[in-house]
């Protein structure tokens, strides 16, 4: 079976021999194409600054870049493999030459998530696809459903969180090739894995991106963003723009037959059209491959903004807008055309959000830290816990202290608890710390188990952070393998960064944060296998094993048509709470928590006893007597009266 996605720009094999190469180009007056480093081919310069040549010798593996009239020689942006990094020639790839072995998969619905996010080079020994591949089994096994695997286009250097590409087409030639990113893909989808990908719109990294030199287009002094001018998308010629990141959500879904995305920091987006970028975005990928199987797009957005998660919303981009379906396709067209797969007519879901707010909520009551942003979280950490559980967003609309009394959020208690992807940890909240510690090295062992009960047995989609399933000793730092000059910025600012903390007002103590563009910053990060057979990481594994066991069995098959579950929350002390909901199939799900160091009472529950944590024994449940940290799940399958 043949996957590939028809784009209007790039590399472009073509049926009957030869590569049809097309570059975006509107600042210069011509451009030449270096094949293979020894042929320089004029390109047909079309409307709109489009320039364009088909040649019959090319072929796949063929090397070439664009030569400017300045004589500087660019990459293509759109790429689909730079294999000497970003600085040298792309490599024309045929994405026909992968046979897919997976025909018959169309994703899983979103009430079955429960996610995995991942950073490929710390995540194995190898660092790259394969090393994720060798881990399949262990997380199928473990209870996860969905990989989410941290940026993969091109970045600078040999080591990167992948916040900092500039291919956004082409997959890091660290990991490996295309082809092995679509053999990891496919054994995922072989073991009922889904597989995501986080993708940045927001920006691009500092060191490697040439669109400035011939598509200043691309970018809109109007908006300024802590990167510089912000990409182009409501100015003039954002046509364009718009359409090279659609195309590049489409590329990842239908090429790569990934089952959705996660659009990092959409907040950072500047856009004052409508429908902005991530509106039309969403619309194109509802109405094309996620019209055909289950698709998802997550977002990361500060703000809160409930109404992209509104399933009103969602029902209207699959079925109302016609224009992006002329203009982007129908899902997975370009593939139906090569194999006759028609599809199966499955329906895309809402669209879910990352919940920072549930995560400072919980950190807080783990840790008792309230520096930073967790000032916002400080006096009543249970109480928005509570909210969060109950009604999506802590913050809907309210000031946030920590912005100066600046109002943050929208009203989200009418929406599905699966609007809301819940965390305990991530990538951002561990790396952007000095150290890069992790939970299981801030809170004690009871209160790591409270809140991860509480988290795997909501009804909201959980995540987990590789290694967090384990206890995993390794920090997960900020690290980088920029060039030279900005290499020592990126380090002096790193370390400037935190000094308006107390405890690094020290230009010595500030030293010791570890050089992120250090080798021995990278491989600190890199997971420890051998200590899942180790205690205390191996009872922490047996934990998540028996909540997702749990989850899979009682909880998973209730979650579809439950709407907002009708919550009701009690806070039984300012450290404790009761919250129940109701289920799709009419059952209710009911969390009494104590996150605190007294015990407390509360009125038993009623129903099925799913999870207690080890502190709390049977008398004491019947009692309703709640010792510190603990946590009671129980579910009542009859309807009640």
């Amino acid at each position: 079976m043949k996957r590939l996605h028809t784009m209007p720009f790039g590399a472009t094999p073509q049926d009957g021999g030869g590569v049809n190469f097309r570059l975006w180009a509107p600042g210069v007056t011509a451009v030449t194409l270096l094949l293979d480093e020894v042929r320089e081919l004029p390109m047909t310069a079309g409307n709109g600054g489009m320039f364009e040549l088909t040649v019959a010798e090319a072929h796949a593996g063929s090397r070439y870049r664009f030569r400017l009239p300045d004589g500087l020689a660019v990459p293509d942006p759109a790429s689909r493999f730079n294999p000497d990094d970003i600085h040298g020639p792309s490599m024309v790839v045929d994405p026909a030459a992968f046979d897919w072995p997976d025909a018959d998969w169309r994703g899983r619905p979103w009430e079955e998530a429960v996610i995995y996010e991942l950073h490929l080079g710390t995540f194995s020994p190898t660092g790259d696809f394969a090393g994720l591949e060798a881990r399949l089994d262990y997380l199928a096994e473990l209870g996860v459903t969905a990989l989410e695997i941290m940026p993969v286009a091109d970045f600078p250097g040999r080591r990167n969180w992948g916040y900092d590409g500039v291919l956004p087409f082409a997959p890091d030639a660290a990991y490996g090739r295309p082809e092995d990113f679509k053999q990891l893909v496919a054994a995922a989808h072989a073991r009922g894995l889904m597989v995501f990908l986080d993708v940045v719109y927001n920006h691009f990294g500092p060191e490697g991106n040439y669109l400035h030199a011939y598509a200043p287009d691309f970018f809109n002094p109007a908006h300024h963003t802590p990167w510089g001018a912000a990409i182009n998308f409501d100015g003039a010629g954002s046509r364009t723009v718009r359409d090279f990141f659609i195309h590049n959500a489409l590329y990842w879904i239908e090429e790569y037959h990934l089952d959705g995305l996660r659009l990092d920091a959409i907040h950072a987006i500047c856009d004052d059209g409508s429908p902005d970028i991530v509106e039309e975005l969403g619309a194109a990928v509802l109405a094309g491959p996620g019209s055909q199987r289950h698709v998802h797009v997550i977002l990361e957005n500060d703000h809160n903004q409930a109404h992209y998660l509104d399933p009103a919303k969602s029902r209207r981009w699959r079925d109302g807008d016609s224009r992006i379906r002329r203009q982007h396709g129908d899902g997975d067209s370009a593939a139906r055309r090569h194999d006759g797969d028609g599809g199966n007519g499955g329906r895309a879901d809402a669209t879910a959000q990352w919940n920072d707010d549930i995560h400072h909520a919980f950190h807080v009551i783990a840790t008792a830290e309230t520096d930073g942003y967790y000032a916002d979280y400080a006096a009543a950490p249970v109480a928005q816990l509570g909210r969060c559980l109950s009604g999506g967003f802590a913050f809907q609309a309210d000031p946030s202290p920590f912005r100066d009394g600046e109002v943050r959020g929208e009203p989200s208690s009418h929406l599905p608890p699966a609007a809301f992807v819940d965390f305990l940890q991530t990538h951002d909240q561990i790396g952007n710390r000095a150290f890069g510690e992790r939970l299981c090295h801030l809170a004690a062992p009871a209160a790591l188990e409270a809140v991860t009960a509480v988290l795997l047995l909501a009804p909201q989609p959980p995540m987990l952070f590789m290694g967090e399933e384990f206890a995993a000793a390794q920090p997960f730092l900020f690290f980088c393998d920029f060039g030279p000059e900005l290499a020592q910025a990126v380090t002096e600012g790193r370390r400037r960064e935190f000094s308006r903390f107390a405890r690094f007002a020290d230009p010595a103590a500030r030293e010791r944060i570890p050089d992120p563009n250090a080798e021995a910053t990278f491989a600190t990060c890199v997971l420890d296998w051998d200590a899942i057979e180790q205690e205390p990481h191996r009872a922490m594994l047996d934990l998540h094993r028996r909540l997702l066991a749990l989850r899979r069995q009682w909880l998973a098959p209730r979650l579809a048509g439950m709407g907002n579950g009708t919550p009701q929350l009690e806070l039984l002390s300012e450290r404790a709470l009761s919250v129940r909901w109701r289920l799709g199939d009419g059952s209710r799900l009911a969390l009494v928590a104590n996150l605190g160091d007294a015990t407390i009472t509360a009125t038993p529950a009623s129903g099925t006893l799913l999870f207690a944590t080890d502190n709390l024994d049977a008398a004491a449940l019947a009692a309703g007597r709640l010792p510190p940290w603990s946590v009671a799940w129980h579910l009542q399958t009859e309807s009640p009266p």
